[in-house]
């Protein structure tokens, strides 16, 4: 792999983009001098922007359409790539990687690739059975002859950011823990009146200030209303900041309770406890990487029930999530995990 310049296509998500950063970071650690380009849309490639193992981001703009994708066929022409690892397996990135001039492109194995994902690569990995997303892109690495250990995101803070970092959080008061309370899919969604009852458990038992994070759409400020108007200690609110301070917020929070979406996958990147609510996606897919499963509320499986890894979605679920479930993990931090984060922050 000495001098290969390497484009990797996976634009959207910003869970899937997290774990797309240990394969970066195992790029670069393996052959220091490759060149490492990321196509990504704008919201995941502002998390990303500035991280040591990316040379480049190739921005994607899905609002002009197909001249969007032809943008992005230019940029990586530019590039010379060797090599162009395709990651995602939807249509978008099916096109942008036919489009892609590059002399190997190597994608998923026929039976995982979508949207005829496997007619715009010349190779593939082997199949695998279903695994965590972490490990199945790791699979690629395995396929490269490179190594994944040691895990490593290093999605910052970075030294540039730790001022802002002051500043973000100050206001704010400590020691935090970090609620984040909304997600891209209504089934993956907890009622605001158990939000408002954890919140005020944090305060009263526990001497936390909550901060209620996530994204600026119409449903999360709608939650974040009902939580603030049920709430006997009013809740900071922190709904729509940048990707980048909210690695700042997160790394600064002795806890995370987080919905299953992207900032569950950030807080495992920077190591900071998460508890985990899953009901609509399988955990053992998608939940925390190897680290915090005695955390998680599980409502994606019956009691005792031993469901395989699996891409099956589960609806209804989030509902059977009783505040005291959470509590009750709460209580685990405690007892776990709380004296190692008073020692870190």
């Amino acid at each position: 792999m000495s001098g290969r310049r390497i484009g990797i296509v996976m634009m959207s998500a910003i869970g899937d983009a997290v774990h797309v950063l240990p394969v970066v970071t195992a790029l670069k650690r393996h052959e220091p001098s490759c060149r490492i380009v990321w196509v990504l849309q704008p919201g995941p490639a502002s998390l990303v922007r500035g991280h040591p193992a990316v040379d480049e981001i190739i921005a994607y703009d899905a609002r002009r359409g197909f001249r969007g994708m032809l943008d992005v066929r230019r940029a990586l022409a530019a590039e010379s790539l060797d090599l162009l690892i395709d990651l995602q397996v939807y249509a978008k990135a099916s096109l942008i990687t036919a489009l892609a001039p590059a002399p190997v492109k190597l994608g998923f194995d026929r039976r995982r690739a979508r949207d005829l994902n496997w007619l715009v690569t010349t190779r593939r990995i082997p199949p695998h059975a279903p695994q965590h997303v972490q490990d199945q892109y790791f699979e690629f690495l395995a396929a490269l002859g490179v190594s994944a250990a040691p895990v490593e995101w290093n999605l910052g803070p970075w030294p540039e950011e730790r001022e802002r970092q002051r500043a973000l959080v100050a206001p704010l008061g400590r020691p935090l823990a970090t609620l984040v309370i909304g997600a891209s899919h209504p089934e993956k969604e907890w009622s605001p009146d158990r939000w408002a009852a954890v919140n005020d458990a944090l305060v009263e038992r526990w001497g936390l200030v909550p901060v209620l994070a996530g994204g600026s759409s119409d449903r999360e400020r709608d939650t974040e209303r009902d939580i603030v108007s049920r709430a006997r200690h009013r809740p900071p609110s922190t709904l729509g900041i940048s990707l980048r301070d909210l690695v700042l917020l997160i790394d600064a929070s002795q806890l995370v309770i987080s919905l299953d979406t992207g900032p569950l996958h950030m807080a495992v990147a920077l190591d900071r406890p998460v508890v985990s609510l899953m009901g609509y996606n399988n955990p053992k897919r998608v939940g925390p990487y190897r680290r915090f499963h005695d955390l998680i509320v599980d409502a994606y499986g019956d009691p005792g029930e031993e469901y395989p890894v699996s891409l099956a979605h589960r609806y209804g679920r989030m509902p059977r999530i009783q505040v005291s479930d959470v509590l009750s993990r709460i209580e685990h931090w405690a007892a776990t995990y709380r004296a190692a984060a008073q020692r870190r922050s």
